[in-house]
């Protein structure tokens, strides 16, 4: 039992998860900053209101925030903003430079006298009955 718990635990993708969180806790952070530290403040510059708080619906005595709610959409569009354009984008392009995707090499051949795909290796087609050299 405790050998099989063992194996789980050393597992390549468990420990890259375990990385992942750590990783995505610290960077949770740094995001989080610069949406309350720098984009809040641009947007408090455009609209005179530091954030979006104090849009409030009174319906009935029961008060519906809904300004916090924009607050945490645009906080989550800049987050994944700054994911995809500081991270995503950059390693993309850096994958496909150091590792190219190389074409396939064909498996078929146009036949010369009626044009249809017929396999490399096929002697007559199969759509017209012509010899194919």
């Amino acid at each position: 039992m405790l050998k099989g718990f063992r194996d789980f635990i050393l597992r390549g993708n468990v420990i890259d998860l375990a990385v992942a969180v750590v990783i995505g806790a610290a960077f949770t952070g740094i995001v989080g900053s610069l949406v309350k530290d720098i984009i809040n403040p641009l947007i408090a510059a455009i609209f005179k209101k530091p954030d979006f708080s104090y849009l409030v619906l009174d319906l009935n005595g029961g008060k519906i925030t809904y300004g916090n709610f924009l607050n945490q959409v645009i906080s989550f569009v800049i987050m994944a903003a700054v994911v995809y354009f500081i991270f995503v984008l950059p390693i993309n392009k850096l994958m496909a430079r150091f590792f190219p995707v190389k074409a396939a090499p064909p498996k078929t051949r146009p036949c010369p006298e009626c044009l249809s795909d017929i396999p490399l290796e096929a002697k007559r087609c199969s759509h017209c009955a012509q010899l194919v050299a």
